[in-house]
């Protein structure tokens, strides 16, 4: 039986080794590093299931890595901090975070988590995720090859459409600002994006959709911005 792969990122190297002993001994392997940078190259390189995430680190803070892991996938990621109030949780949950940990932690505590967030993830999380495509429902999101298949047919997509859609899809459930949408897809900044963003959210529901009033896709957090599926 393969082993589930989890990355542990902290700066403190005695809290990346008491995570690691508790993880190995119950048959996850884990690699550790101490800094966002590291961690990344690790993700491009190597298959994690889960990261573990300490916030407060020099030169990439937890919250900053947790964003730009999610631009790249949606597994399991669990925050660690010694800082536990309540703002502190909500941005470490609104970057994109599945749980958070305060320190100081108990260690069979967290193994639990872990343990809860994978089945969560492998068992009733519908987007089944690799290298290649998405699935949900009955649609296939075809990364390499810039295609949207439903039901063995393929639903023509602009550059543009797909772009906003696989950042929506990969971010399942996260809630995206019209500016934040404009400064992913377009690489830039911009005050007046609203029409822009909703004219290709628009034509993307009229591709996807069944019913453009009651969306079940792409669907629209009033005030705030949009999110794909539940």
């Amino acid at each position: 039986m393969n082993k589930k792969k989890i990355l542990i990122v902290d700066d403190e190297e005695d809290i990346r080794n008491i995570v690691s002993i508790y993880l190995e001994n119950n048959d996850f392997e884990t690699v550790k590093v101490e800094n966002g940078i590291k961690a990344l190259e690790v993700i491009d390189k190597e298959k994690i299931e889960l990261a573990i995430l300490d916030v407060m680190m020099p030169d990439m803070d937890g919250i900053t890595l947790c964003i730009k892991i999610r631009e790249k996938t949606n597994m399991p990621i669990i925050m660690l901090s010694a800082k536990d109030q309540d703002m502190d949780k909500v941005m470490g949950l609104t970057c994109g975070a599945d749980d958070y940990v305060a320190k100081p932690f108990n260690p069979i505590e967290l193994l639990a988590r872990v343990r809860a967030q994978l089945r969560r993830f492998n068992e009733l999380n519908p987007v089944q995720m690799n290298s290649e495509e998405l699935r949900y429902d009955d649609f296939i999101l075809k990364i390499d090859a810039h295609k949207l298949i439903k039901k063995g047919e393929e639903i023509r997509l602009t550059p543009t459409e797909f772009k906003i859609l696989k950042l929506l899809w990969i971010n399942r459930g996260i809630v995206f600002s019209t500016e934040k949408i404009f400064e992913k897809i377009w690489g830039e900044e911009e005050f007046e994006v609203d029409n822009t963003v909703m004219v290709h959210i628009r034509n993307l529901r009229d591709k996807v959709e069944e019913d453009n009033k009651k969306p079940k896709y792409i669907k629209t957090v009033w005030g705030v911005g949009y999110k794909f599926g539940d």
